[in-house]
Formats: C-alpha cells, structure tokens, sequence
C-alpha cells in the first residue's frame, strides 16, 4: 500500500495472531519502524516478529518510547493489566488502542487509567477473524477519542466505523454478538457429538438440515469444531467476558458461562483442525474427551 509522507510510529503491547495478522497486512515497509513487547519474549511471537520485521524490544519502556499508537491485543484476562503497566510509558497523546475481546466494564477501567497517564484510549471491537482480510478485517471503534483516531486508521488502511462516543460502545456490540456467535459453537458441540457417539447423528444432522435447509449443516458443525478445537482457549476467556457484559447489564448469564466451559474443555484438548469432515473432527475430540 503506498505509504504517507508521515507514517505513524506503532508499537504492540501482546504479539499473537492479531498482531501478526494487521503487521502483515500492513507490510515490511511500514513495519520496520516497528515495535512490540510480549511477556512471551521467546518462541511464538518471536517467530511472528521476525516474520512481519517487527522489533521484539526486551521491555515494555523500549517498545513504547516513541510509539504514536500502541495496538494492545493481549489475551482478554490481562486487558486491563496491560493498561496498568503500560500507561506511564506511553508518550504524551499516544493513542492506546484495545483490540481485547472485554466486556464494556474492563474497557472502561482500561480507559481510565490510559488518559488519566495522558493517552488516548479507544475502544476496538474487531469483529471477524483476521485471516484473510488481515489489517482489513472490519473493526468498530468507539470512545471520545475515537474520532481523532480515525485519520491515523485511514492513513494505516483499516476497515472500521465509529460505534459511539462512548469507552464501551463498541465492546458491547461484539461481546453480545458472541452470546450467539460462540454459544452456536458450543450448542454445536453438545447436540452433535452427543448424536454422534449415541450413532445417530446422520439422522440428526438430516433433520436440522429439514428444518433450516438455508445452512449446509455439515459444512457448518465442521467449521465450528474446528473453531473450538484450533482457538477453543481464547474464545473461552472470550466468553468470561462475554458473561460479565451481561452481568453488567443485569441479565443471567448462564448461558454464556457454559459456552465458556464448552470452548475451553474442546480447546484444552490442543487438537489441530485436521481434516474438513464432520465425521473426522467429532471423532478427534470424541477420543479425547472425558
């Protein structure tokens, strides 16, 4: 992509998948300037920083001394840990953008200690998988400062609209989206595999295709097994998250606690995706399953 006269300096607080992804899209150019800290300074995300040119720095006061913007795509747990430890190291008006997938609460307490240190926090939603759209995955953005944000999103070619003013109004969107989202994932797992060690699950899969033959069912119970068996922890500590956005909003949230059980029991299992078939996922986890 053609590069402006003055490309932000960025920096990245967690180098995981997202990361990986946006510094690819983005392209070596761009990113030798580049910096990022993990807490896992070896292995993975060493192998992801030298494959994007990203600058792994050994600290988190290296990675952001002269960062403009910092990308915080940590695991949902640490979102707000990392704003802790990463606000008074950010230089002044520094825009501090939370990609983690949080309820509108630790968003909120993120936000706080960010501009309380004189940065710039807004709130990120990214809402589809960041392969293969990679920097050009659709993102929502939200908070006071998200419009300000915004010509230095353009200027990095980033898909996104602005959900709100408010520190919140984006992370809502995408937390209650998951309620039916992830929780379809897990519905997926516990009528299908159950159908398939009780041998009827040709039968069950027949009958759901009767019901609703807009879906290939499937295609579909195959691709959500395969979500849960390849990214089944973090779409867990996901749906933690999930449950506290509702009980935030003082809804029950059994649901979305279950769905958490369901992703991290498939995901602890640390099976690979495999083969495309239905059949051969569901005998995958069946042969490991408890």
């Amino acid at each position: 992509m053609p590069q402006d006269h003055h490309a932000p300096r960025l920096a990245f607080i967690g180098f995981g998948e997202a990361a990986e992804a946006f510094a690819t899209g983005w392209g070596s150019e761009r990113m030798a300037t580049a910096t990022a800290f993990d807490v896992k300074d070896t292995g993975l995300p060493g192998q992801r920083a030298e494959r994007t040119g990203v600058a792994l720095a050994a600290s988190r006061s290296d990675a952001l001394g002269r960062a403009e913007a910092v990308f915080c795509l940590v695991t949902a747990d640490r979102a707000v840990a990392a704003a802790e430890e990463c606000a008074g190291l950010l230089p002044p008006g520094c825009f501090w953008f939370d990609g983690n997938s949080c309820s509108p609460g630790a968003k909120r307490r993120a936000a706080q200690v960010i501009d309380a240190a004189g940065g710039r926090y807004v709130d990120v939603a990214i809402m589809a998988p960041v392969h293969p759209k990679l920097h050009r995955t659709p993102l929502l953005i939200a908070g006071p400062h998200a419009q300000d944000a915004a010509p230095l999103l353009s200027s990095l070619g980033m898909a996104f609209e602005i959900a709100g003013g408010q520190v919140g109004d984006a992370s809502a969107i995408k937390m209650i989206r998951s309620v039916m989202i992830k929780g379809m994932e897990a519905l997926t797992a516990e009528c299908l595999l159950a159908a398939r060690r009780a041998g009827v699950d040709g039968r069950i899969l027949g009958s759901l295709q009767a019901s609703n033959p807009g879906i290939d069912w499937p295609k579909q119970a195959a691709y959500n097994l395969e979500r849960m068996m390849v990214h089944g922890r973090r779409r867990a500590a996901e749906m933690r998250e999930v449950a506290a956005t509702l009980d935030e909003l003082g809804l029950p949230s059994a649901l979305a606690q279950a769905t958490a059980d369901w992703q991290q029991r498939i995901g602890d299992l640390e099976l690979p995706g495999g083969s495309e078939d239905f059949a051969a996922r569901a005998e995958a986890i069946l042969g490991r399953l408890d």
